[in-house]
């Protein structure tokens, strides 16, 4: 049986809650292969709306299996209180659909801490992070300090490893004007979650492998987008974690032979959140009403994002380095309504042009985009189940995005209803 990879293929908020959720149908198994609880997914469902932060979107669904994965970092308190508030909406989760890995490293309350004062004390580039600990715990995972699941089941082996820990972070805290961490009360707030958190550790590396063996569906979900990536993002201004799609493997304990399909989810325009560069960004009318009919506010952050519009030389540069098979469209209907569009199709450096973005910063800073314009269309393309639903400069639009990203479209959505989808290549398919 197929599986599928989902990666954003932009800066993120490209609405892969909703797509991963309408292919959950499909699957037996939903992971979780990266990132923290820095990355928002919102969903609506029959006119009820889920903020997921760190649970799989498939968890509004009965039935499946929901899998945080090892390339995780996990702050338990954030996981308690997220799914508390699930429940509260009418959501069964238990340890029978819903495990963590027990190599996930955790986001402690000095992770957050120190994140907030770099952040804080950074007078030549801020970076733009949540501030909520996942660059700090990442980096305490490559320096081998982490506590990770496993640890809370054994008190010696916690309090050596919140030694080593604090080592390294006292050091940091007296460097930076901060009180030392209070040793005992770590260790006591740790106690206390590992009851909540252990119930749901699993080897999850043997259980995806024995669910493949079976010929079960398994839907590898990610979080924040491919231009975040760490390798290949838009350095410094990136998340911590790898974000495309090899990632998937890693961050589960499943070999790449596994990947089947890569979906890349695509915004019919552009957007980011926070610092960086941005060649197609608009600061007109236009980028407004973008942002306004898109309803452009982080679900975790709350943060106004920044509009532009589609840029296809970045989306095809992460296609490539994600290996995307397919893209999934989304918010084509907040385009409807305009005179005409633009596609950045290229940029000018220094004179030159450029059909990818370069990777030195300074470079990017320059970089100005080139536009080819397309008609736009008056009528809705909102809710949209089918091609002849659409307008035809809608599908000239869409035809046009797949020729330029050299990329097929699998899917088109046209709402944040689940089923207003057009679906073009089932992603599950043999």
């Amino acid at each position: 049986m197929a599986n599928v990879v989902v990666v954003g293929a932009q800066w993120g908020d490209e609405g892969k809650g909703k797509i991963v959720d309408w292919l959950s149908e499909r699957a037996d198994v939903i992971a979780r292969f990266q990132g923290g609880h820095n990355a928002g997914h919102t969903l609506v469902i029959d006119g009820k709306v889920y903020k997921l932060s760190l649970l799989p979107s498939g968890i509004v669904r009965g039935g499946k299996l929901s899998v945080i994965g090892n390339g995780v970092v996990l702050d338990p308190w954030h996981l308690r209180e997220e799914i508390a508030k699930l429940q509260g909406q009418g959501v069964d989760i238990t340890p029978e659909n819903l495990m963590v890995a027990e190599n996930t490293p955790l986001i402690l309350p000095v992770h957050g801490e120190l994140d907030r004062a770099r952040e804080g004390q950074n007078t030549v580039a801020k970076i733009g992070t949540t501030g909520r600990g996942i660059g700090p715990a990442y980096e305490d995972k490559v320096g081998r300090r982490a506590i990770r699941v496993a640890d809370l089941a054994d008190r010696d082996t916690l309090v050596a490893r919140v030694d080593r820990l604090l080592q390294h972070h006292d050091t940091l805290r007296r460097g930076m004007g901060l009180p030392e961490v209070d040793r005992d009360a770590l260790i006591a707030q740790l106690e206390e979650i590992a009851p909540s958190l252990l119930q749901y550790a699993a080897p999850v590396w043997k259980v995806l492998a024995e669910k493949r063996k079976s010929g079960k569906r398994i839907l590898f979900e990610g979080a924040q987008g491919a231009l975040l990536d760490i390798d290949f993002g838009t350095y410094p201004f990136v998340t911590s974690s790898n974000v495309i799609a090899g990632q998937a493997a890693t961050g589960t304990g499943m070999g790449p032979g596994a990947i089947d399909f890569v979906l890349g989810i695509v915004k019919a325009y552009t957007t980011r959140v926070g610092e960086g560069p941005f060649p197609a960004e608009l600061f007109d009318a236009d980028g407004q009403r973008l942002g306004e009919r898109g309803h452009e506010f982080g679900t975790v952050t709350g943060r106004q994002r920044r509009c532009g519009w589609f840029d296809a030389v970045l989306v095809r540069q992460t296609c490539a380095t994600s290996g995307v098979s397919g893209i999934a469209f989304t918010k084509l209907d907040v385009l409807d309504g305009f005179e005409e569009l633009k596609i950045c199709v290229g940029y000018e450096l220094d004179g030159e042009r450029l059909d990818y973005l370069p990777t030195a910063a300074d470079q990017q800073a320059r970089c100005t985009p080139i536009y080819e314009t397309m008609p736009g269309w008056s009528e809705s393309t909102e809710g949209a189940r089918s091609w002849a639903d659409l307008p035809a400069n809608a599908i000239k639009y869409v035809r046009r995005v797949e020729e330029l990203i050299e990329c097929p479209v699998a899917l088109l959505s046209t709402s944040p209803e689940r089923d207003d989808t057009i679906l073009v290549t089932d992603p599950f398919a043999d």
